[in-house]
């Protein structure tokens, strides 16, 4: 029995270490701008929605650091201030600030944003269109996961109503500003799970049945699709749109998936050891926001900084048709 302990104990260590030299020395994903295009934001303003956190606050931080003045749509105001006030600090003791002389960071705005609130969207773009002279970014980032059957404000299947439904009323609204901005971009976050989710037009509001895997791909599945019926109606505008997945990331995203306590040590190794940082994570985000690369370039799907090919049921025109024009009826666009 001992020796077995011991062997368990030692197979256990080994496997720790492996994790650990694989983490840093494997290829990682590098930071995409150096030194020498600190000011390369300078003068444009981004709003990211769901900023106070994992990937939004990556992109944010980094966004900050090339010079653009950053809005933060988020749903808890106290927690992004908080968010923010870490950011600022950050910035000030030069942990992820430019260089002396480089021209100094952007600013950061903190707006309250609950896109589980038809009204609250409203509200939130009434006031950027009164109070901000130009958007030239508008980054879709702010997502739930997985999470257990509720529903928005206005009666919609929380994971639809707000990966999909509450980003589609957001960038419709802001369209004008984005276009009066031009050349201006908008970028939105879906993922790989999109592959296992369907449009099914008779249960949108998954009514009828509800498997929180199933809702979460459907509602990454319509963001893709959203993406390109959207770049299909912004031809000629100078306004591009673009959609990304990040990759697996280590954020709170999946606060609503239960792991076994017994298990959590070993996933939580697993995750340090595979699983993307939220930097590394919102690296995509970065380069489609601010990119001279992908100037110009609308409608197309990336990860890890390239355009990667999607399944035909994400290139499905007449569906990404039909979903815009349902999508206007359900936010109050077209009644």
């Amino acid at each position: 029995m001992a020796v077995a302990t011991a062997a368990a104990l030692l197979a256990a260590l080994g496997g720790a270490l492996w994790l650990a030299a694989r983490r840093f020395v494997g290829p990682r994903v590098q930071r995409l701008h150096g030194s020498g295009t600190l000011g390369l934001m300078h003068g444009k303003t981004v709003l990211i929605t769901g900023a106070n956190s994992g990937l939004g606050r990556a992109t944010a931080a980094e966004l900050l650091r090339l010079g653009a003045r950053v809005i933060m749509g988020c749903r808890d105001r106290v927690r992004a201030e908080e968010a923010a006030g870490q950011l600022r600090r950050e910035l000030q003791a030069g942990e992820s600030g430019p260089d002396p002389g480089a021209g100094g960071a952007g600013e950061l705005v903190v707006r309250e944003l609950d896109l589980a609130s038809l009204r609250s969207v409203r509200a939130f773009c009434q006031d950027m269109l009164q109070e901000e002279p130009r958007l030239d970014v508008l980054i879709n980032n702010a997502g739930i996961f997985q999470c257990p059957y509720t529903k928005t404000e206005d009666g919609f299947e929380m994971q639809f109503g707000v990966n999909h439904l509450g980003h589609f009323l957001l960038t419709n609204l802001l369209l004008g500003l984005l276009k009066s901005s031009a050349p201006s971009r908008i970028v939105v976050v879906s993922s790989k799970l999109y592959k296992y989710g369907d449009i099914n037009f008779e249960d949108l509001n998954s009514e009828q049945s509800y498997d929180k895997s199933f809702c979460y791909s459907r509602s990454k599945l319509a963001n893709i699709l959203f993406t390109r019926e959207l770049a299909r109606r912004l031809e000629g505008t100078n306004v591009t749109v673009n959609v990304l997945h990040p990759g697996i990331t280590r954020t709170n995203l999946g606060r609503h998936i239960h792991i076994p306590p017994l298990v959590k040590p070993l996933f939580n190794l697993v995750s340090w050891a595979f699983f993307k940082t939220p930097v590394e994570g919102a690296q995509t985000s970065i380069y489609l926001a601010s990119s001279p690369k992908v100037e110009g370039v609308s409608g197309r799907y990336f990860g890890d900084c390239k355009e990667e090919e999607l399944l035909p049921k994400a290139m499905d025109e007449s569906v990404a048709r039909k979903l815009w024009d349902i999508s206007e009826v359900m936010v109050g666009i077209v009644k």
